[in-house]
């Protein structure tokens, strides 16, 4: 089995999961990408910013819940469906791994930040998935360590899905801007080119840069991709669905370990 991508999405919407649009239709696209030139995962271990959490935890459930974390949204949205399985091997792999750093917990569940994209990513549901929090007490420094000790996972044929966004700041929304404020695109470019250049203190070290306040007021959402970061050193991505939106949302996504096009 060949080793296993590592992909950062960038998430909007939650009600993403009900559209059709470049934005989905890539997610589409990667998802058959995956399975033509790796076939299909053992299972994934997802890492989303929506879990943001005290430590590491990680889920060993053998149906976790789909959790509905958002608010006000239409009806039609909390009907969208996705059950997966846990998969308790992946579960025994992430603890034998991380040892001491990790703790079971699995009073959340699959939240939005996952399934609004692997609903695209893998429409069918037929892939398990275990969650894995973000940590608030970790530095950049410690999570890209955390990805470092992930990576082998990628050798037992599964795959790490990561889910935030490089620009969020949903006090700077504005919901009817097509794309970003200039602060906005300044950051995600700013951002995707050290990505692309592996120039990972640069993106370790991203306080440093002069809009990110704006960009990241809190790091849930930034953290997924240092992760992502780890478990892929010294390798160069695709970028997809390179933009933002909203004013204060990155999409830009990473697909490490990919043949290229």
């Amino acid at each position: 089995m060949k080793k296993m991508p590592v992909l950062f999405a960038g998430h909007g919407s939650p009600m993403m999961a009900l559209e059709d649009t470049p934005v989905t239709q890539q997610f589409t696209a990667l998802g058959k990408d995956i399975r033509m030139q790796f076939g299909t995962p053992k299972a994934i271990l997802a890492i989303s910013a929506h879990w943001y959490t005290p430590d590491t935890y990680v889920q060993t459930a053998k149906q976790p819940r789909q959790i509905y974390d958002m608010y006000g949204f239409p009806e039609e949205l909390y009907r969208v469906v996705y059950p997966v399985q846990g998969c308790l091997p992946l579960s025994k792999s992430v603890q034998s791994l991380l040892g001491h750093d990790v703790t079971v917990n699995d009073e959340w569940g699959i939240d939005h930040g996952t399934w609004t994209v692997l609903v695209h990513l893998f429409p069918e549901a037929d892939i398990p998935v275990v969650q894995l929090s973000v940590a608030q007490r970790l530095t950049t420094t410690e999570a890209y360590a955390i990805g470092e000790r992930l990576a082998p996972l990628r050798d037992e044929g599964y795959l790490i899905v990561a889910s935030g966004n490089i620009v969020h700041n949903l006090s700077r929304v504005e919901w009817h801007m097509r794309g970003g404020s200039p602060m906005a695109e300044e950051f995600s470019n700013q951002i995707r080119n050290a990505v692309v250049r592996r120039a990972d203190e640069a993106v370790l070290q991203y306080t440093m840069l002069p809009q990110a306040r704006y960009a990241v007021p809190a790091p849930d959402h930034f953290m997924p991709l240092v992760y992502v970061l780890g478990a892929t050193k010294g390798e160069v991505p695709q970028v997809f669905n390179d933009h933002c939106e909203l004013g204060a949302l990155s999409m830009t996504g990473f697909a490490f370990g990919m043949d290229k096009k």
